[in-house]
């Protein structure tokens, strides 16, 4: 499919570009896109730090005092909560957050999610996104002739060119990436998705390759 390639302007670039339709033109289907969110999710969280509970403490579990006549409270052993190096009562259980998922469907989500912008119209083609005076003022002055509604996301080519990248960081609503760093989780969460010529030649020859 053809794409119009406009430049930071706002005006039309000399030639479009054509967008394979094997990433850009696929059915997207929700339960692919939600396998590939959710794993995506779940490889943040760190694993849960467990505690040593009772049976976990090495100490003797022999019994150190009588029964009666001591004059204190009636303990079996010193691994009890209540003593200092005892195990502790009701501790946090070690969970490990390690979930899997096939690379053919992580690969096929990435696509879908792509798809997902262009049949909803929602992805934007630029030339490219440099900037000669790194300027936040400036910059925002660019984009606003977009009329970008929420979250917009730029996914630039090897690396996000270091005069917008810094000229956007204080602009609430705009992420950056590169081409190796798109995700299915950001692009969704994303309102409008803004691709650079090169961007979009990564994000083919990731797939290709």
């Amino acid at each position: 499919m053809k794409a119009k390639v406009q430049t930071l302007d706002g005006k039309a670039a000399k030639s479009d570009v054509e967008l394979n339709d094997e990433i850009f033109g696929l059915e997207p289907r929700a339960d692919i896109l939600h396998r590939v969110v959710t794993w995506q999710l779940e490889n943040r969280r760190g694993t849960a730090r467990g505690a040593r509970e009772r049976s976990d403490v090495a100490r003797t579990g022999k019994k150190y005092g009588k029964q009666k006549g001591g004059g204190t409270a009636r303990h079996g052993d010193r691994r009890a909560p209540i003593f200092i190096g005892g195990g502790k009562a009701h501790g946090p259980r070690v969970r490990d957050f390690n979930p899997s998922l096939n690379k053919k469907v992580r690969v096929l989500g990435l696509k879908m999610a792509l798809s997902a912008k262009a049949k909803d119209g929602k992805l934007l083609v630029l030339d490219n996104i440099e900037v000669k005076d790194a300027k936040t003022k400036a910059l925002k002055g660019q984009l606003d002739k977009f009329g970008f509604a929420g979250r917009a996301l730029f996914i630039d080519g090897e690396a996000v060119d270091d005069g917008f990248r810094k000229a956007s960081a204080n602009l609430i609503g705009i992420d950056t990436l590169p081409a190796i760093g798109a995700n299915v989780y950001d692009i969704l969460r994303a309102d409008t998705l803004v691709l650079t010529r090169a961007g979009v030649e990564q994000l083919e020859a990731r797939f290709n390759g």
